[in-house]
């Protein structure tokens, strides 16, 4: 597939810095402007992406689409396309749970072919570059990493069962996600016993601990609204294996807790402390 057309659903921060790299390699990326935001809009005119009015006209023009969205709109953005019998390459990059990406995968075939993604790591600008896992059809699969060559976003396969690259996005996000959270927490305790100084001291004799970097717990605050759903996903997902989901289901309970600073640039340590004790 020599210079594709590739959609993009939807261009928020992540989704418009990867399909800015995929230009890189396509005749065209198309993105819908019907229903988006300004801040959207934005992005997609930085990015140089080309809009289109309707998802009708994306989807036909489209010979790939890279679906990128929160997580609690992933299935619904799945139903809109297949109702439009999409039959391109659908590559389902969301951070959702293997069994809701199978689920996406049924309802979008056979007509279209669904690859599972998902992306580890920072949007690619600024020097990031971040690793987009691939599970599906090895007819395919190629195709998507020929689209991200030389640029600042690494395609890697992990085989052809779909639900495997959702895995290893949740496992990693699992830990991470999670880790950011017990920061919070473990700063705000010594806080209250006046010893979130000292606590930070014994942390920084580690430089791999996520204890060393209390600024993070403000930036961790702006992302709840994304991070809680994405950490619901995980914990269904070791529900599903047998394993405990309570810690997770507890993080994103804890995470809620900070929906109304949704994307606040401007919250301090003090600030994220003070909604968490009292939201």
């Amino acid at each position: 597939m020599d210079q594709p057309t590739v959609g993009i659903l939807h261009p928020g921060s992540m989704g418009a810095a990867v399909a800015a790299c995929a230009a890189t390699n396509a005749d065209a990326v198309l993105w819908c402007e019907t229903g988006r935001s300004t801040a959207s809009a934005a992005r997609a005119v930085r990015f140089g992406l080309t809009p289109v009015v309707e998802l009708a006209e994306l989807l036909d023009r489209s010979d790939i689409v890279v679906s990128l969205c929160p997580p609690a709109a992933a299935e619904d953005l799945a139903h809109d396309v297949a109702e439009h019998r999409f039959a391109g390459v659908y590559v389902e990059a969301n951070a959702v749970s293997p069994v809701r990406t199978q689920r996406i995968a049924a309802l979008l075939s056979p007509t279209a072919t669904v690859v599972d993604g998902g992306v580890v790591g920072s949007p690619p600008v600024g020097g990031k570059a971040p690793t987009l896992y691939l599970s599906g059809p090895a007819e395919v699969t190629p195709c998507i990493e020929a689209l991200f060559a030389d640029t600042a976003v690494q395609a890697v396969v992990l085989g052809t069962e779909v639900g495997k690259a959702s895995a290893l996005k949740l496992s990693y996000a699992s830990f991470q996600k999670t880790s950011r959270l017990l920061v919070a927490l473990a700063v705000g305790m010594a806080r209250e016993h006046g010893v979130d100084r000292e606590l930070i001291e014994v942390a920084s004799r580690r430089t791999d601990s996520y204890l060393a970097e209390p600024e993070y717990v403000a930036k961790t605050a702006a992302r709840a609204w994304r991070w809680g759903p994405e950490l619901e996903e995980a914990a269904d997902t070791l529900a599903a294996a047998g394993l405990p989901p309570e810690m997770l289901r507890a993080a994103a309970s804890t995470l809620a807790r900070w929906n109304d600073a949704k994307d606040d640039g401007s919250l301090t340590l003090t600030d994220a402390l003070d909604r968490l004790a009292q939201p």
